[in-house]
């Protein structure tokens, strides 16, 4: 019996962005899979009524990947892979995959030998990226930095470092509700010369993406408190 196919669906990366986030084919996707893997239910369905599912949702058989749910395994989400189904992935916003515990599952899916199918969608790293100015050629994504002050402190130096002697763009994010003081350390800590990218609220109404030198950014310090933002760094003297 031939094997389902995974597909990887990205979801809104903010609220009020959901016609910026579909495209025709993932909308015939989700009218054409009966089965998903979620990181949340609650937002799955709502995500897929936005998006044009058709299908009533009543027939949907929805498997919850939230993180209290990992321990219990997940064999039993790839039964229907292994009979035959074709089975959809979501992330609770962007890519399945991208800085997201699915990674696992797609990893395991390839280990099975079922095909990945990855549908276009928003990715807050990518899109920061694009938007800074800074090198596309060579980046690395670091995710979070260490919480301890001196520990971050020495971290951004790092950043710095790697930045200057690879030609390099190093992103990395914070919990949003402690954007403030992870901002207040990089003006702190980074060279004034060194530039820095706030990519916040991506898609949403209240975007913002600016790219200065620490020395101007110091100068007005913008708020991100509980803003979802991805910061990035570029060196080069």
């Amino acid at each position: 019996m031939p094997l389902g196919t995974l597909y990887l669906i990205p979801v809104p990366l903010a609220d009020e962005a959901a016609a910026k986030s579909f495209t025709p084919y993932l909308v015939d996707t989700i009218n054409s899979i009966k089965e998903y893997i979620v990181e949340n239910e609650k937002t799955a369905r709502r995500f897929l009524k936005e998006a044009g599912l058709k299908t009533p949702q009543s027939e949907l058989l929805i498997h919850d990947y939230g993180k209290h749910n990992r321990a219990d395994g997940t064999a039993e989400f790839f039964k229907g892979l292994q009979g035959g189904t074709d089975v959809g992935i979501m992330s609770e916003a962007g890519c399945p995959g991208i800085a997201d515990p699915g990674a696992e599952l797609v990893e395991k899916a390839h280990r099975m030998g079922i095909k990945v199918v990855p549908l276009v969608g928003p990715s807050s790293i990518l899109m920061a990226l694009m938007a800074s100015g800074f090198s596309g050629q060579s980046f690395t994504f670091h995710g979070y930095l260490p919480i301890d002050k001196a520990a971050r402190s020495k971290k951004i130096k790092e950043l710095e470092m790697l930045s200057e002697k690879n030609d390099q763009t190093q992103l990395f994010i914070e919990t949003p509700f402690r954007n403030n003081p992870m901002l207040e350390e990089i003006l702190k800590t980074a060279h004034p010369k060194t530039r820095l990218c706030i990519a916040c609220d991506i898609t949403a109404p209240t975007e913002f993406i600016q790219t200065k030198t620490i020395a101007d950014w110091q100068k007005k310090v913008p708020e991100l408190h509980k803003r979802p933002t991805i910061f990035l760094i570029f060196h080069k003297l």
